[in-house]
């Protein structure tokens, strides 16, 4: 599980420490961010004091409307043994009262010169990032024309040979042999490799091989979302393959279904080439344009005319 502390915060975004020093080592165990509202008004009987608090121009103004005894008591019970931190926005002038409950409840105070919406948004991408559900994949990704292609299929089927001439073809290697997979949101799939073997391809007869260090920077990427799954299998005489596209396999990966192309292996078979159809095919069907479905139509209307010079 991903530790993700106030502190990592400051580093990341920059931001200036006010007040409560003792707590930048607190966790952070949500990416939830909490705009106090309520709480400036009294109400404390749902403060999600767990979550990181952010205050920006509405919260801050409205402190100026309450007794100097009033927002000493919301400071307080706004400064929770559990409160991972309060970010100030805009670079607004902190409260002493804030300060000081802050410094006595080992609470940080952050503040920043950006506006509260893009401080929001940052934050929230980051923590969402590191809190995203992870699993790990057998496969190679390949980042194929702007398509990420997780490439599958047995072990010794050829991923990484074909990976490798994919890479020499101009495309760009993300991970080998084991994928790590991050769903940053509902329908969103993002592999990177693991550090032990980032940037290395293993080709069976050479061995561990450097992509980066062979081909250049320009081969390589650290992360790519996935978009297209192209499992390799050994051909089979008696199976029957899709030959018009119209039929569409998925695989399911968390909670995420991925279109699933199934690429017979044989000799005989470009298998870089095919991968590179397949990403520039499913391209086409975002821009709306489907081949398959285009024929299928076409055949129909070839077949209505015969049917009607028989009639």
């Amino acid at each position: 599980m991903v530790k993700v502390r106030t502190q990592d915060l400051i580093k990341r975004f920059d931001l200036e420490l006010v007040a409560g020093v003792d707590g930048v080592h607190h966790e952070i165990v949500t990416s939830d961010i909490s705009r106090p509202g309520m709480e400036m008004a009294g109400y404390f009987t749902h403060y999600p004091k767990e979550r990181l608090q952010l205050m920006g121009r509405t919260e801050l103004s409205f402190l100026y409307d309450l007794t100097e005894e009033e927002v000493k008591d919301r400071m307080t019970n706004l400064c929770t043994d559990v409160t991972p931190g309060i970010v100030i926005t805009r670079g607004m002038e902190v409260p002493p009262s804030l300060i000081e409950a802050a410094n006595e409840a080992g609470v940080p105070v952050m503040r920043s010169p950006y506006k509260t919406t893009r401080v929001i948004s940052r934050l929230t991408t980051f923590l969402e990032s590191k809190f995203a559900p992870t699993t790990a994949v057998h496969g190679v990704l390949v980042d194929v024309y702007g398509i990420g292609v997780l490439i599958t299929g047995a072990s010794g089927i050829g991923k990484s040979e074909t990976a490798l001439e994919l890479v020499k073809r101009g495309h760009r290697l993300v991970a080998d042999d084991n994928v790590e997979i991050k769903q940053e949101d509902y329908d969103t799939l993002i592999g990177n490799p693991p550090n032990l073997i980032e940037y290395l391809l293993e080709i069976r007869g050479l061995g561990i091989i450097n992509v980066m260090t062979l081909f250049g920077a320009g081969a390589v990427r650290n992360f790519k979302r996935i978009s297209l799954v192209a499992h390799l299998e050994t051909w089979e005489a008696d199976k029957q393959y899709d030959r018009l596209g119209l039929d569409e396999d998925t695989m399911k990966i968390m909670d995420v279904n991925l279109p699933k192309a199934i690429i017979p292996v044989r000799p005989g078979r470009n298998l870089s080439v095919i991968i590179e159809v397949a990403a520039m095919n499913f391209r086409l069907k975002k821009m709306g344009i489907n081949t398959a479905e285009e024929f299928s139509e076409r055949l129909n209307k070839v077949m209505d005319v015969n049917q009607d010079d028989v009639d």
